[in-house]
């Protein structure tokens, strides 16, 4: 990868709606030549998808449960952690996987519409695959900042001002 196509995925991860006469600026490109970069970037599979960090709380649109599981499981033979790991990334349940050092190997982000139907993913699904030790689920209450993006503006200081 050469300097121009990492600065520009830099900048589409920071905002992936830059109009390309602006992002053809910041890196002193033509327009032509990002594309050309991008479309590149796309099909190595380099650039997955574009993607919109978004308030559910602000909306009445959209009523979900959030839980993060940490998962412990017993890695097989010649495939390691990878083969449980798309098993579980298959669930549609489930919005991401990651392999983790410590007490846990796997962290799985899913998503519910009821605490039941999470506790129903964990115990009948997530639970009872082969490899599978242990679960711990950790419920998302409230979300302070996701993917770089605050979801509480700044509060403004609204003491009083005092002068001698």
């Amino acid at each position: 990868m050469n300097e121009k196509e990492i600065e520009i995925l830099e900048i589409l991860e920071d905002n992936a709606r830059v109009p390309m006469e602006v992002l053809a600026d910041m890196v002193d490109l033509s327009v032509d030549e990002v594309e050309k970069i991008i479309k590149s970037l796309e099909e190595k599979d380099i650039i997955l998808s574009y993607s919109s960090v978004i308030n559910w709380d602000k909306t009445a649109g959209k009523d979900s449960v959030a839980a993060m599981i940490d998962v412990k499981v017993t890695p097989k033979r010649e495939v390691g952690f990878d083969e449980i790991a798309e098993r579980i990334y298959r669930f549609p349940e489930v919005k991401a996987v990651y392999l983790m050092s410590g007490a846990f190997d796997l962290s799985v982000q899913i998503e519910g519409k009821t605490m039941k139907e999470v506790a129903f993913f964990v115990s009948n699904k997530l639970s009872t695959l082969d490899s599978v030790l242990s679960t711990t689920t950790h419920f998302l209450l409230k979300k302070y900042k996701h993917d770089g993006v605050i979801f509480e503006p700044e509060q403004k200081d609204k003491r009083i001002v005092v002068s001698p």
